[in-house]
């Protein structure tokens, strides 16, 4: 047997609104993952989360050799051998998708951020907008909730919108309360929701110009990729969105892991 064929780590992102596992074979192939909505006390939802995809990988606890953390929460699982950045989790998960320097827009639950990524995976530059009371992720869920429909059912509202309401990109805070007026004044739910789209599009502009091969991650893209279909609407330029989005950073995370058990002598 291959020495990497025993091998099992996992990567687990600790966000805002979900705790993402991801669980890693020796050969860097993904044998298991799991979301879990952030709630409650962190240290649960990670427990809930590692288990969850521990199961799907049909592994025990015992066999994981090491587990990288990331995220908002990472000081919340002592267990782990190992923290990472977000940025470099982001980075390492998009090379090992594209396998060449690539630009990232990360787009989770708070701030984001671009990643401008070099050889090996390596971050050489990130940018971050203005720090904001309340995140991306975390405005859409509350557009959502005042439309009363499920986030998952954003996107749907959005795409048969005729033009949208104007909602300001320049304060989630501000953006909230717009969504509000918007509906107070009549507007329809459809064009509120394309409206909440392109004002998380103007503010990821904040992080200024995108160059070369753009891809976006994040939960965002994958529960609302009205985002980045806006965001590439108005930047002209084309963007791309990396495989399964919302463990990107739980994936990088558990390469990490992996070079860690790879490098042990």
């Amino acid at each position: 047997m291959d020495a990497k064929e025993s091998i099992m780590v996992v990567g687990l992102d600790v966000g805002t609104e979900c705790v993402k596992a991801v669980v890693l074979r020796g050969d860097g192939t993904i044998a298991g993952t799991s979301i879990v909505p952030t709630s409650g006390y962190f240290q649960d939802c990670i427990r809930q989360a590692t288990r969850r995809a521990l199961a799907e990988a049909k592994a025990e606890p015992d066999v994981i050799q090491a587990t990288c953390v990331t995220g908002f929460g990472a000081a919340c699982a002592p267990a782990a051998t190992m923290t990472v950045t977000e940025a470099s989790c982001h980075a390492r998960a998009g090379f090992h998708y594209k396998g060449a320097p690539i630009t990232i827009i990360d787009i989770g639950g708070r701030e984001p951020k671009s990643i401008k990524v070099g050889e090996g995976g390596r971050p050489l530059t990130v940018r971050t907008v203005r720090k904001c009371a309340v995140g991306v992720g975390t405005f859409l869920m509350f557009a959502a909730r005042h439309l009363d429909v499920h986030p998952t059912r954003l996107m749907d509202l959005a795409v048969s919108a005729e033009e949208p309401a104007v909602i300001g990109g320049y304060c989630s805070v501000f953006a909230e309360v717009e969504v509000i007026e918007r509906l107070r004044d009549g507007a329809t739910a459809e064009s509120i929701a394309l409206g909440c789209m392109y004002a998380v599009a103007e503010r990821i502009m904040e992080l200024g110009t995108l160059e070369g091969r753009v891809f976006a991650t994040g939960g965002v893209c994958e529960y609302f990729p009205g985002v980045v279909r806006a965001l590439a609407e108005r930047t002209g330029i084309e963007i791309d969105v990396l495989p399964a989005p919302i463990t990107s950073a739980a994936l990088g995370a558990g390469l990490f892991a992996l070079d860690a058990v790879l490098e042990r002598p």
